[in-house]
């Protein structure tokens, strides 16, 4: 069960506030792809803001109960989610694993990481959606590892409309604290944006890398994280 949009509003004004969330339209940030974006997501940064990180771990574990009921176990995507997974897993009296991004180089060569006991099923704590492609990579570990994964939870999502396919296609349920048109419409009503700048960031999302071509040569729509 999502979080009612109030509550969606004020987990995307906590973020934008202390500059998790970082707009820039004019002057667009380059992601690892090499991707031009007017956006610029760190949710780690609400880390270091008790009241924030607190806001949001209440509403990471509100989700969980409401919409999974209770799991065996909590699972963090490395790096991003491990932090939230492990706060989730505390507040709810659960063991917690994570999954790394790749399989460790040396050692047993393992992925997912702690001790799995007799756990049947497990919810994943992630920080941010963007294709879903990391993220789903995390699940099919799990369920490599012989756990049903009853589905993800994660603080943000850009909404791509390549994610909700990949999460379909993969069968896991996804819910968000916030998302990215709740950011935008917050956004400009509290000025941190014009309504000119706010167009740009819709257009953005529609089309990421046709907008990338503004600011550099041409990227491929695939690589969108």
């Amino acid at each position: 069960m999502s979080l009612s949009l109030d509550e969606r509003r004020k987990v995307a004004e906590s973020l934008l506030r202390i500059k998790a969330i970082q707009l820039a339209p004019e002057i667009p940030f380059t992601w690892a792809s090499g991707l031009r974006s007017p956006i610029y997501c760190d949710n780690r940064m609400a880390l270091s803001h008790p009241s924030v990180r607190t806001h949001i771990r209440q509403q990471l574990c509100s989700i969980v109960e409401r919409t999974y009921g209770k799991p065996d176990m909590i699972a963090g995507v490395a790096t991003g989610g491990i932090a939230w997974g492990a706060y989730v897993a505390h507040e709810l009296g659960l063991p917690f694993c994570y999954v790394r991004s790749e399989a460790k180089g040396h050692g047993k060569g393992k992925r997912v990481e702690g001790d799995l006991g007799k756990a049947r099923n497990v919810v994943v704590i992630e920080d941010l959606i963007s294709t879903g492609k990391s993220s789903l990579s995390a699940v099919d570990a799990l369920r490599e590892e012989g756990l049903e994964v009853k589905g993800m939870v994660a603080v943000f999502t850009y909404g791509f409309d390549i994610a909700a396919q990949n999460f379909a296609k993969a069968s896991c349920v996804l819910e968000t604290l916030s998302d990215y048109p709740t950011l935008i419409t917050e956004a400009a009503q509290r000025d941190y944006l014009t309504e000119e700048q706010a167009e740009a960031l819709i257009k953005w999302r529609e089309d990421p890398a046709a907008w990338s071509k503004q600011f550099t040569e041409a990227v491929s729509p695939d690589t969108l994280s």
